[in-house]
């Protein structure tokens, strides 16, 4: 909460809108300071009351920091679960709700932690390596795209 505002912004420049992303840290450490005697919140409505933290960024903390069974959508997530058929949405929120519908509760987070990584290496936005995916045969973008390709491929 007391670091200096261009030290953040140093350390987190890699990032984009780094000069964001640093005034919103250091907004946060304050508040956390401030309103939560210096410990991390462990729910929804409290984590979404600190600069720069949405719903993704609150799940995420509270499954991994606190064991909390919380689905996170993030772009690999939505865009799995829309090639699986899992879901119509586009919305964050609205793809969110109809996965905890679909999932058992017990696999909310292993479920986004194994899309998170499906996505970023083989079901990529353009391009999906469909050959290498473990859901293929789940999978009606896939199967059908295995279809099409000629043999040998």
């Amino acid at each position: 909460a007391r670091a200096e505002l261009a030290e953040l912004e140093e350390r987190v420049r890699s990032a984009g809108f780094y000069k964001h992303k640093a005034k919103n840290i250091k907004h946060c450490c304050e508040k956390l300071v401030t309103q939560f005697q210096g410990r991390v919140p462990a729910t929804l409505k409290e984590l979404t009351l600190l600069d720069g933290v949405g719903r993704k960024t609150a799940n995420v903390v509270l499954g991994n920091a606190f064991g909390v069974p919380s689905m996170v959508v993030d772009t690999h997530v939505g865009r799995i679960s829309q090639r699986l058929g899992l879901t119509t949405e586009s919305d964050p929120v609205k793809i969110e709700f109809a996965l905890m519908e679909l999932i058992p509760r017990e696999h909310w987070v292993q479920y986004s932690h194994e899309l998170i990584c499906l996505g970023r290496d083989i079901c990529k936005a353009r391009r999906p390596q469909h050959r290498l995916c473990p859901l293929r045969s789940l999978c009606p973008t896939g199967s059908a795209e295995l279809k099409k390709a000629p043999a040998g491929d």
